[in-house]
């Protein structure tokens, strides 16, 4: 049977994604990656505009991939005017999930660190490197949004 797990670390600017396909047979299972990257939005556009741009490139991105499941990043406070900006994003990116009808779970970054490395509070780059070892990978997937978008994948791979 075969899985495909999109995971999205939301952002204004930013978005990153990384989407996997999980297989299971004979008791064990594997994972591969489908794709990653980000989408961005231009600083000097309106952020009307660029929640748009969020809004369709997302629709374009889950027409392709045909997720079974979505991993979104919970909501995380920074400081508090990237906070409202980063909320407004994720919204944008919930209301999409909403209208393709896709599940969801949802992980706060804590979450994320201990299910690749096992410590809550690891560091960033101990839990790319906790991606790219998952995935058989050479090097650490980049950017680091994209990194994050699969971080959160493999979290939904180990839950289930």
């Amino acid at each position: 049977m075969e899985k495909r797990i999109l995971g999205i670390d939301p952002g204004l600017a930013t978005l990153g994604f990384g989407a996997i396909v999980c297989s299971t047979g004979n008791g064990t299972g594997q994972v591969s990656i489908l794709d990653f990257g980000i989408i961005q939005t231009p600083a000097q556009q309106a952020i009307g505009d660029r929640l748009c741009i969020i809004y369709d490139d997302l629709h374009h991105l889950l027409n392709y991939m045909q997720p079974d499941l979505v991993a979104i990043e919970k909501l995380f406070f920074y400081k508090m005017g990237n906070t409202i900006a980063v909320a407004q994003a994720r919204g944008v990116v919930m209301l999409v999930l909403a209208q393709c009808r896709l599940p969801f779970v949802e992980f706060t970054p804590a979450q994320v660190k201990q299910a690749l490395t096992g410590y809550g509070n690891a560091g960033k780059q101990e839990v790319q490197q906790a991606v790219a070892r998952e995935l058989n990978l050479d090097k650490i997937p980049r950017p680091d949004d994209a990194a994050d978008g699969l971080a959160l994948a493999l979290a939904a791979w180990f839950q289930s």
